[in-house]
């Protein structure tokens, strides 16, 4: 019973410090890291479904995207993705990504 509300406010504390640290950001940082754990997730989704690398490139290479570095950044993210052993669900994965961009944007400063 201990260790479950050791757990509990653990979760709560990680929770609180991930929305300060997205406050602390700016509005295109976010909206950068959110793009990102959509693409992470979007990723994942096909790595789960069973379609290919080679597969998800070409559902990217068909996609617009507003800006030039988009499509490339795009397609490192889906090959990390893919090259990752993780079977977590995408929205999981999309969480994970933005907490991480989050604090890489923070450590920047």
């Amino acid at each position: 019973m201990q260790t479950i509300k050791i757990v509990l406010v653990f979760c709560v504390l990680t929770s609180t410090s991930t929305l300060t640290f997205a406050r602390d950001l700016s509005k295109n940082q976010r909206d950068l890291c959110t793009w990102g754990a959509g693409i992470a997730g979007t990723a994942q989704q096909y790595k789960l479904a069973g379609l290919t690398l080679y597969g998800a490139r070409n559902k990217l290479q068909a996609r617009h995207f507003p800006q030039q570095w988009m499509r490339m950044s795009a397609l490192g993210i889906t090959e990390q993705t893919y090259d990752s052993p993780s079977r977590m669900r995408p929205e999981n994965v999309r969480q994970v990504y933005y907490e991480g961009c989050t604090r890489h944007e923070l450590a920047r400063r």
